[in-house]
């Protein structure tokens, strides 16, 4: 009998990583209610799979020890975006519990996604720090082409942007190759690795400093933040319930709109996104880029968080209007509807942990009490001035936030997914115990063929190959139909809008037609093509879950009415992040201008109005056609391919435990008589399918 996997070794690991000297004030448990909820689940199951593994024998109880791994090792990446000087960086310092942690003055030319690691469970020789440069391609396409602003400049005409560019271009490889020398290109694509966190370290990486500051060179301060892509850092958080990833992102607003390629892939590997604004200009026009990014991921995995109301001089007036107006812009420019707004300032939070509130200017303070008479003042009243700032600073309410949605996203997605993996364990160990039961009282059953075994798997995963594939190209087809078709028909109507114009205008008035329309009707092609996913690949699924019972009942020669294989979870798709990527669509009136400056004639307005709308929108068709698609095959084959690797194991499984006899079961599962086994599953079952009801996106 296998040795249970013991949720108190798991906290014993966890308690290694963290700080001996973390000395947090109690404060820092107020709003995480949700998280503590998530972490008692993921307890409850652990010990679950620890009554699994501990009746397990062979692969079955491997399986359930990788299990009891894939929920220690559940970590939901969060995502923090938005403009520069939002306070994002400040924000992800007071979450993390540790101020001053990551730079908030970061010079505007820096394009680092920080990865800020907490509690998370690692190997003795892995790093704490870990900083990767990018490679040779992405610095060439800045150098050589001025990144993607450089493309739209260089497709739209414009003289100015293209030299200013290249202006800027040039000085930032004098920059570069000032800090690190000619070595500079032998780094592009490294990773440098390190145990230990010391001072200045991050700043190194992530924060450029002034050329001409004797200090900062000193200090090293910004050698190799050029170059620098991510920054992955490990640290203790022993006041959260589980471990988490923040990960935070460069300003949306940039010169070269790296950054925004940057921003895009750190969304596709979160699930939950915040997106930090600042009071004084709540998603302004300036915010364009932020509001197409939030438009394409699901409205329950995005938490706005209205930054620097410190700074307002009268927030009980004013942030009824920002909320105001925040909804009309959104609702306006086809943003997530209802979304969930969270009021607050990150300065306070970081303040009230370091035990700064007496030092806060004195508007800060003002605004504070201001803000104070918006809640139960009695209330209130009772807490000491650093809790009453936590409070206020909206952490608390983010926690809860992000609790909320981790635990309707990843968490259920994790959990449901070991329960039906451990639901098919059980199923196996029962079908093998009536196996054996059926041996000892007749003469007459069938013996297993583990050969035919053995074949009738091998038909299953190439019948159920073949039936993904199918499914998947079917699907994949219609949706590059859908999406060719929809370029084509936005393609036409913005050049009648256009042609119109001109027959009532003439060519002097300046013209411009937004992309929105476009961006529409591809994300509706998408969640078209989502929903059909869910069903055709879902069938699929069934249909093999039903071929792996069936092979079952066939091989063992019992009956499989009280018997099913679960069906694989419906793995969620990513969003379709890539339609956010600015087009020349999207650029300043200034770029127009000199655009249609250059053009004369109705003619020529047209076909190269055309031309530049086919390029542009050919950016965002390869990206859907590509990347996502190729994502979306991916996941559907690799949750295929896991489900059948797995039923084979429990399959060959059953195949082994049929070879004992009836003498052997009580070594097997520890109890001795059928019904005492029967119980034993039934009990195992019952606590396996608790909230297995509802899958993601229903």
């Amino acid at each position: 009998m296998n040795t249970p996997i013991r949720i108190e070794d798991v906290e014993e690991k966890k308690q290694s990583v963290r700080a001996a000297d973390a000395a947090l004030p109690d404060f820092m448990s107020l709003g995480m209610g949700p998280l503590q909820d998530i972490k008692q689940d993921l307890e409850d199951l652990h010990d679950t799979i620890e009554d699994l593994n501990a009746i397990s024998d062979n692969k079955a109880a491997r399986q359930a020890q990788r299990m009891g791994m894939e929920l220690d090792a559940f970590a939901p990446a969060v995502t923090f975006i938005g403009q520069i000087k939002s306070g994002k960086t400040t924000l992800v310092n007071a979450v993390a519990g540790r101020p001053g942690l990551l730079p908030a003055d970061v010079n505007p030319w820096t394009s680092v996604v920080t990865s800020v690691h907490l509690d998370h469970i690692r190997g003795e020789d892995d790093p704490v720090a870990s900083f990767q440069f990018f490679d040779e391609g992405e610095w060439d396409h800045l150098i050589e082409k001025g990144g993607r602003i450089g493309e739209l400049s260089e497709r739209t005409g414009a003289d100015k942007e293209q030299a200013r560019i290249a202006k800027q271009i040039q000085q930032m490889r004098e920059k570069t190759k000032a800090r690190l020398g000619r070595r500079f290109e032998m780094l592009l694509g490294q990773t440098h690795n390190y145990k230990e966190i010391e001072d200045n370290l991050i700043q190194r990486y992530v924060c450029l400093g002034d050329d001409f500051d004797e200090d900062s060179k000193a200090a090293a301060q910004g050698q190799f933040a050029d170059i620098t892509k991510t920054a992955e850092l490990h640290f203790a958080a022993p006041y959260l319930p589980l471990p988490l990833t923040l990960r935070d992102t460069p300003g949306m607003n940039d010169t070269f709109l790296m950054r925004e390629q940057i921003t895009i892939s750190a969304i596709r590997e979160s699930k939950v996104c915040v997106v930090v604004l600042s009071a004084h200009q709540a998603l302004n026009t300036v915010d364009m880029g932020l509001i197409r990014l939030i438009s394409n991921v699901k409205a329950k995995e995005v938490i706005i968080f209205v930054n620097r109301i410190d700074e307002l001089a009268d927030p009980v007036n004013e942030i009824p209007e920002i909320r105001t107006g925040l909804l009309k812009t959104l609702r306006d420019k086809n943003g997530p509807t209802d979304p969930f707004i969270i009021f607050g300032s990150a300065f306070m939070a970081n303040m009230a942990l370091t035990d700064g509130v007496d030092n806060m200017p004195q508007s800060s303070q003002d605004s504070m009490n201001a803000y104070v008479s918006m809640f139960a003042a009695g209330k209130m009243g009772e807490m000491d001035p650093r809790t009453r700032a936590w409070v206020l600073s909206g952490v608390p309410q983010l926690y809860a936030a992000l609790g909320d949605r981790i635990a309707e996203g990843p968490a259920h997605r994790v959990m449901t997914r070991v329960r039906r993996r451990a639901a098919n364990i059980v199923e196996s160990m029962r079908s093998a115990s009536n196996l054996v039961t059926l041996k000892a009282n007749s003469d007459n059953l069938m013996k297993v063929d583990v050969p035919e075994v053995e074949r009738m798997i091998q038909s299953i995963s190439q019948t159920a190959h073949n039936r993904l594939q199918a499914a998947l190209d079917e699907l994949f087809q219609n949706f590059n139909q859908r999406i060719d078709q929809a370029n084509t028909r936005y393609t036409a109507r913005a050049l009648d809008a256009l042609i119109k114009h001109l027959e009532e205008n003439g060519d002097d008035a300046v013209w411009s037609y937004s992309a929105d329309g476009l961006r529409s009707l591809m994300r509706t092609a998408y969640q078209v093509m989502s929903s059909r996913f869910r069903k055709q690949v879902g069938a699929v699924f069934e249909e093999t879950s039903h071929d792996m019972t069936q092979a079952i009942s066939k091989a063992f020669d019992v009956s499989a009415e009280n018997f099913k294989v679960a069906v694989p979870p419906m793995p969620e798709l990513p969003a379709p992040v890539g339609l956010a990527q600015t087009i020349a669509l999207d650029v300043n009136t200034s770029m127009w201008k000199r655009w249609w400056a250059k053009r004369k004639g109705y003619q020529a307005y047209a076909a190269d109005f055309q031309a530049l709308i086919e390029a542009e929108t050919e950016t965002m068709l390869q990206d859907l056609k590509g990347r996502q698609i190729d994502d979306v095959r991916e996941i559907a084959e690799s949750t295929m391919l896991d489900f059948l690797e797995e039923q084979a194991s429990l399959i060959l499984d059953i195949c082994d435990r049929s070879q004992v006899g009836i003498e052997d079961l009580h070594d097997l599962f520890g109890v001795s008589s059928q019904e005492s086994r029967e119980r034993m599953f039934e009990l195992l079952l019952d606590d396996l399918n608790t909230n297995d009801s509802l899958e993601e996106g229903e």
